[in-house]
């Protein structure tokens, strides 16, 4: 009796480590289907990330698919910016708790989208990327 009290927490611990396991699969996979109409996708814990030319389509993961989906076009954005967890954020943004870096759009009206990430390097390579298509887009002429 003893030694089932003794091994009663090890398998609770057990099956919720399963669950939160088979919960985080889920989300990966509703994320590949989501992610499967975009050029470059990303997944971390906080948010998902999608672009297709110049549109850019964020949310929030789940095992249903993406929620909270935001949406923006780069001719929108004047500036994209790196917001470090040791650097303050903007006042109007809120960003998950735990959350190491965000990337920021700025629009030429001084709205904020904040689109968290856990990876710096990650969030790092976007911001260069994203940074080289608006500078592209800045210099083709408009009609």
């Amino acid at each position: 009796m003893e030694r089932g009290l003794l091994w009663l927490p090890l398998l609770v611990f057990f099956s919720g480590l399963a669950w939160a396991g088979w919960n985080e699969y889920r989300k990966l996979e509703a994320y590949k289907l989501w992610a499967a109409n975009f050029e470059r996708a990303k997944y971390d814990i906080y948010a998902v990330l999608g672009q297709t030319a110049d549109q850019l389509v964020w949310g929030i993961p789940t095992r249903q698919g993406p929620v909270q989906i935001q949406q923006v076009t780069l001719s929108a954005v004047q500036t994209i910016v790196l917001y470090e967890e040791r650097a303050s954020f903007p006042v109007k943004a809120t960003v998950p708790k735990g959350c190491q870096v965000a990337l920021g759009l700025v629009s030429g009206t001084g709205q904020t989208w904040l689109i968290p990430f856990t990876d710096v390097d990650l969030a790092t390579r976007w911001q260069k990327q994203l940074q080289s298509l608006l500078q592209a887009l800045e210099s083709t002429p408009q009609p």
